[in-house]
């Protein structure tokens, strides 16, 4: 046996050496008429622990590749060999060698717990179900009869919506742009996953925000993608981080949440915005611009968005309805330059053919009407005090333990811990006490941060999530659990 585990490569030592017996099998190397290999001797010629022999063999075990028969040894299963010569794939393998990477285990974990009706969610991204315009939709509903076609629509989405889009981005945010600039998108989500798999090719350079969202999402290491970091101050990204990445690594395209950015709040001053676009448009770095919460300004202030100062094309823009509609419309556009709208359009055609209609009408309908403009009052005045609600929570339920910054929009708050502590511990913690929240180390570098989503619960539930949260801080302060 010349073969040897490859100590260098990412695969557990185990995996490879399941790997090569199952090919073994396969191509007849090992007979089913005797045993597999004793697990001692195998680890001797193979220089591993016997532990690694026997971990290969029960990952075997667990696909029916083998059978483990007490008193003679490991053997190749009957079943494989059969009339049938049926086999079981391994689903396993496939699934931990797909391109497309998969959330962490936090993140995935905080999804499962969140489903809990018992449990007080200030973790995920959302609004709360009584900030909808749920009243609005069914008058649409029942006065606005459908009046669209069921096929498909066009491929950069329907064109009177992209048209109430042009309209909606000029009177709110300063963005003159023909409904041929942008596209319909199922939230920002896909907006950005368009923008990385067909601008952007592996090994490419990419500089995102720490803390951010972004810094969450594996969709740029399925790319293979390179991603640099930009600390963020009080006035949001510094344009001199950006010059001294670009001339180390030259940056290819830039990711910026510029407005109440998540998770921070920080709004990027006026100073720095255009500076940045200068230094876009001398290095030629194209940036994205993703705006999902400028309207939730709670002082009515929107802006000026990058896109509405940008002269030269620089900017592609990202917004959508799901943080200030619904997340479940699934709305969002893109906004840029028409060739890369149309190479944007036509990957998103291969992946859905286009975006179904009936979201598409309900959005058209709501945001060209008179109600879309009631409904943001109505969303800033409530998301204010859900955050006053916060602060108050934090002072009364910790005191002085915790130190941030008060947003100004958004729905998100980012609160420093001062004492130390292990973040995913205190959410253990946390979710067995019934409040859940998002650990700062899963969306950037910083240690002790935690994420609070204030959009997402009432008053009454923020009040009694930080009273749990601070019960089990004060326990691990502690030492009690």
């Amino acid at each position: 046996m010349e073969w040897k585990p490859d100590r260098t490569l990412k695969t557990p030592i185990y995996k490879q050496i399941a790997e090569f017996i199952e090919k073994g099998i396969s191509s007849g190397q090992f007979s089913p008429d005797h045993p597999l290999p004793p697990e001692r001797t195998l680890a001797e010629k193979l220089s591993v622990n016997r532990s690694t022999i026997v971990a290969a063999y029960e990952e075997l075990q667990s696909i029916g590749v083998v059978e483990r028969k007490k008193g003679s040894g490991t053997w190749i299963s009957t079943d494989i060999w059969g009339i049938s010569h049926k086999r079981i794939p391994n689903w396993g393998r496939y699934v931990e060698h797909g391109s497309f990477v998969p959330n962490i285990p936090v993140v995935q974990r905080i999804r499962t717990e969140t489903q809990r009706n018992n449990l007080i969610n200030l973790a995920s991204g959302e609004l709360a179900p009584d900030l909808f315009p749920a009243e609005q939709f069914r008058t649409i509903f029942s006065e606005q009869p459908f009046e669209g076609h069921l096929g498909y629509d066009h491929p950069q989405g329907n064109e009177r919506l992209r048209e109430t889009i042009g309209n909606h981005v000029k009177v709110y945010k300063n963005i003159e742009i023909s409904p041929d600039n942008i596209l319909i998108t199922s939230g920002a989500q896909q907006a950005l996953h368009l923008i990385v798999q067909c601008l952007l090719k592996p090994g490419d350079t990419v500089a995102i925000e720490d803390p951010s969202y972004c810094y969450s999402l594996p969709l740029f290491q399925s790319a293979g993608l390179r991603t640099l970091l930009l600390p963020i101050d009080k006035e949001g990204v510094n344009p001199e981080d950006i010059v001294t990445l670009h001339q180390k690594h030259r940056i290819r395209m830039l990711f910026l949440n510029p407005d109440h950015q998540n998770p921070t709040g920080t709004k990027l001053s006026l100073s720095r915005r255009k500076k940045i676009l200068d230094l876009s448009g001398e290095f030629g770095i194209p940036i994205i611009e993703d705006d999902p919460y400028s309207l939730t300004s709670f002082n009515g202030e929107i802006g000026p968005n990058l896109k509405s100062m940008d002269l030269n094309g620089n900017v592609v823009y990202i917004s959508s309805l799901s943080k200030v509609v619904a997340s479940g419309l699934r709305i969002g556009w893109i906004i840029g330059p028409k060739k890369v709208i149309e190479r944007l359009a036509d990957a998103k055609q291969q992946v859905d053919f286009g975006h179904s209609v009936f979201p598409q009408w309900v959005a058209n309908e709501f945001l060209g009407s008179p109600q879309f403009g009631t409904h943001i009052t109505m969303l800033r005045q409530r998301l204010e005090e859900r955050r006053d609600q916060l602060i108050s929570s934090l002072h009364h339920f910790l005191g002085d333990k915790t130190e941030f910054s008060v947003p100004a929009g958004g729905i998100h708050f980012w609160c420093k811990i001062k004492q130390p502590v292990n973040e995913y511990h205190l959410l253990e913690e946390s979710i067995k006490q019934g409040v859940a929240f998002v650990p700062g180390n899963v969306l950037g570098t910083k240690q002790g941060y935690v994420r609070f989503t204030f959009g997402r619960g009432d008053i009454p539930s923020i009040q009694e999530g930080i009273s749990r949260f601070a019960e089990v801080l004060n326990r691990i302060e502690n030492n009690k659990c």
